[in-house]
């Protein structure tokens, strides 16, 4: 983990231009906050483009997309890469419906993400791995470093596999992460914040490797100081220690 990365967060305290999952948007925000960053909310296509030259990095999940929300989700992405801002497509769910691919088929088409993060069957989907899933969640096997190589280089981007190891591939190399809970998984929204975390890591200074994966590190560190805490006795209880945690310095939170 490059703790200047998770320094220059909280010192430069990054806008980022969230259009994304509804059901996750309070906790999404407010785990930003606590990390460091600024979120900002703004899923109107009539303002999208506007708020993302204005954000210092661009996250796109698709959990409850709609289909008005598409065409602001392109605006926004469009003119995030016009002003050489990062963004972040999180494909949730992407196998469950044509529509939910067909969306991610139409940004892709037009937007060009810094990373593409996702489970393993979200990831395998965008690149015809067959890959077994569950409404949004992923509960196939196989090889997750093959999907993350494989969707780097078709897309040109980094691919994060999230899962009970993490894989990180910008198509150079490939990265993984063992930290985190498995509370985590019982928690809404835990994949769709760690998005947001990602985002205001990439607008920081060094390479995308080293970005991405300080960024994952650290979000499970803090689920596993979280979870550990003597007064957490399940998913609810873990959810404010949680939120904590994010705001800790990294020497708190490292293993020993």
């Amino acid at each position: 983990m490059n703790k200047m990365i998770i320094n220059n967060v909280r010192e430069k305290q990054p806008l980022i231009h969230h259009l994304t999952n509804q059901v996750v948007m309070n906790f999404t925000a407010n785990g930003l906050l606590s990390f460091g960053g600024a979120p900002v909310m703004a899923k109107s296509e009539e303002e999208a483009d506007d708020m993302a030259s204005a954000a210092d990095g661009v996250l796109l999940n698709i959990g409850t997309i709609t289909a008005p929300e598409i065409p602001a989700m392109i605006a926004a992405g469009k003119a995030a890469n016009e002003k050489g801002v990062p963004v972040v497509l999180d494909p949730v769910g992407v196998a469950a419906t044509p529509f939910r691919t067909d969306a991610v088929k139409r940004i892709l088409k037009e937007v060009q993400p810094a990373v593409i993060k996702g489970n393993a069957g979200e990831l395998a989907h965008l690149v015809q791995i067959p890959w077994e899933t569950k409404g949004v969640e992923s509960i196939g096997n196989g090889n997750s470093d093959d999907i993350a190589v494989k969707v780097a280089k078709t897309h040109q981007t980094t691919a994060i596999v999230t899962g009970k190891t993490d894989v990180i591939c910008s198509g150079e190399k490939v990265l993984h992460n063992n930290t985190g809970n498995p509370i985590l998984g019982k928690i809404t929204g835990a994949g769709c914040l760690l998005g947001s975390i990602i985002t205001a890591c990439l607008t920081t200074d060094g390479s995308i490797d080293q970005q991405a994966h300080t960024a994952i590190e650290f979000y499970g560190l803090a689920a596993e100081f979280a979870a550990n805490g003597l007064d957490v006795n399940g998913p609810g209880t873990f959810l404010p220690r949680f939120i904590d945690a994010l705001s800790l310095e990294t020497n708190k939170l490292e293993r020993i």
